[in-house]
């Protein structure tokens, strides 16, 4: 299983996201540009010490990320508001890349045309959207949990 951000635009919610990836040994993908620095000297400076637990890989534009998952050949499920699809309701396997949008724009029309899936966490309808760090963590429980991950630690 893994978690790709699309030219993420707000640092704590990546820091956010690369801890769960090490906590729970799931490789991160960065697709760039980001709306910050995101050298590992910045995210160390931002308090992410778990920085070197995590497999992470930086992608240098879109382009680049999808020749990598090409060669991978690694499905792609966008989490987007704009699905009718729920997260629930899909059957995941342990190669996909679970994908989250910038914070304050999500996705372009290329990118969600990419997707192999695109979901939805479903949420009250009067309100707009769940934090990109929220969701990543309901989406990759959920994965993880339908793939039977093996649980190495049972520390919190």
């Amino acid at each position: 299983m893994q978690i790709a951000l699309f030219q993420p635009d707000i640092p704590q919610n990546t820091g956010t996201i690369l801890r769960l990836c090490a906590c729970l040994d799931v490789a991160a993908h960065i697709i760039e540009p980001a709306g910050f620095d995101t050298s590992d000297r910045n995210f160390r400076r931002a308090g992410m010490d778990y920085l070197d637990q995590v497999r992470l890989k930086r992608h240098d534009s879109w382009s680049k990320f999808e020749e990598w998952r090409t060669e991978a050949g690694c499905r792609l499920i966008l989490f987007t508001t704009k699905a009718a699809k729920s997260y629930l309701d899909f059957e995941y396997t342990a190669s996909d890349v679970l994908l989250f949008g910038r914070e304050t724009a999500g996705v372009t029309d290329a990118v969600a045309a990419a997707a192999d899936a695109r979901l939805v966490i479903p949420i009250k309808p009067s309100l707009r959207s769940l934090n990109v760090a929220v969701t990543a963590a309901m989406a990759v429980g959920e994965a993880l949990r339908q793939t039977g991950a093996p649980v190495t630690d049972a520390r919190s």
